[in-house]
């Protein structure tokens, strides 16, 4: 709640109360995740600030590299959404995750909470844990595979990709008994989702920003019978179909 303050009025000299703007963010605060939220509302147009494991981050402007290494990751999921109904994109999506975390992740691939999704729209944010998140790391190497990791972790994120820039890598973490597991390439050298049946990867062509080769291996993962399946169960939730 607003906090408030007694004023009087010096037409009638009668007390009210009086609503009080909520203090302004400051990077290092410890708070909340409904305190974050208000007190963010209330800040100037234009800010950006993440609450990760309770504490207040108020990141640099982004620069070019992590600029140029976001798009093509964004443009990998998006393949993998035109070819899967029931599923979408986020881009920057502040997502409230339980009391002590509201990140805002560079990417999320979520199912759709009319097909069985685990996330929901709440006062303009995302609530719940997505399916899987991926982030950009650059300047912010430390946080993405620490604290913002174990906020993921914590909150049950599936799966959490990271595209980390000097040195370039690509990390895959899975979720398993309610911890992360790293994970590695395949024989072939692509990463395929657990989560996301078909969502395939080639880890040297996101490093490269290489979108055709990413579209040309999305589209092969969706061939196959296992993210026709998918896509079914993804239909049959929307319809109200029990799973089998």
């Amino acid at each position: 709640m607003p906090d408030r303050s007694t004023t009087m009025d010096p037409a009638s000299g009668k007390e009210f109360q009086a609503e009080l703007a909520p203090p302004l963010l400051a990077a290092g605060d410890r708070m909340d995740q409904p305190t974050f939220h208000a007190r963010y509302r209330a800040m100037p147009p234009g800010t950006r600030a993440e609450l990760i494991d309770g504490v207040v981050h108020m990141p640099s402007p982004v620069g070019v590299p992590h600029g140029r290494a976001h798009v093509p990751t964004v443009s990998w999921l998006v393949s993998y959404q035109e070819n899967t109904l029931g599923v979408e994109v986020l881009d920057n999506a502040s997502t409230a995750l339980g009391r002590t975390g509201e990140p805002q992740p560079d990417a999320i691939l979520r199912i759709l909470p009319e097909y069985g999704g685990r996330t929901q729209d709440v006062d303009g944010i995302l609530t719940g844990a997505p399916e899987l998140v991926a982030e950009i790391a650059h300047a912010s190497r430390y946080i993405d595979l620490g604290p913002k990791r174990r906020d993921y972790e914590r909150a049950g994120v599936l799966e959490y990709v990271v595209r980390a820039l000097e040195p370039d890598a690509v990390y895959w973490f899975v979720l398993r008994d309610g911890r992360f597991e790293e994970r590695t390439p395949g024989p072939d050298g692509l990463y395929r989702s657990e989560a996301f049946p078909g969502l395939w990867l080639d880890p040297d062509a996101l490093l490269r920003g290489d979108t055709r080769r990413l579209r040309e291996v999305v589209d092969l993962g969706c061939a196959g019978a296992d993210h026709a399946a998918f896509v079914a169960r993804l239909d049959e939730a929307r319809r109200g179909i029990p799973p089998a």
